[in-house]
């Protein structure tokens, strides 16, 4: 039997609106399945075996920023920079794709904020500024180091979700 059969037959428990696309020459398989609110979940078998699961469910109202920071270290060199990484999330930290809150960020310590960013290509918000619309809901914090070893702290904060901090060590 050809693969694609296969991968045809395996699929099973599609919901009642799922419509089955073609298949690409890799073999991954595509549904089109119409929004509802809750949890789906995809079930990978192979022989007969569960071989991956995996679940999505959908983000409540926006309620706080996470922070993430790609490096925990930088140099203090003047050049080095972290990437800082901020999310909208929802109560229970799902990240909340439609957010497109302000983010106003404020920097303690041995670095400055270079430039802010949402990848939102019609957005005409300055990267120099110290504020920035999340673009579904997302936004990026770029850092520089001083040339003094030491901590920088960014804090994020939007009027109604609770705030988030992340912190940076700049290492001589």
């Amino acid at each position: 039997m050809p693969s694609r059969a296969r991968a045809w037959r395996q699929v099973r428990e599609l919901p009642a609106r799922a419509r089955v696309l073609r298949t690409t020459a890799d073999l991954h398989l595509a549904w089109d399945v119409p929004y509802e609110p809750g949890t789906l979940k995809a079930v990978g078998t192979k022989d007969g075996k569960v071989v991956a699961t995996v679940e999505v469910s959908t983000a409540g109202e926006p309620a706080m920023i996470g922070l993430a920071v790609d490096r925990d270290a930088i140099a203090a060199d003047r050049r080095d920079v972290a990437h800082i990484t901020v999310q909208i999330q929802d109560a229970t930290g799902r990240m909340a794709p439609t957010a497109a809150n302000e983010v106003a960020f404020e920097l303690e310590g041995e670095g400055k904020i270079i430039g802010l960013d949402n990848g939102d290509t019609l957005s005409h918000e300055s990267y120099q500024s110290n504020r920035r619309k999340a673009f579904n809901g997302l936004c990026l914090a770029i850092v520089q180091s001083t040339g003094k070893p030491g901590q920088i702290r960014v804090t994020a904060a939007s009027p109604g979700l609770k705030s988030g901090s992340v912190t940076v060590t700049t290492k001589g």
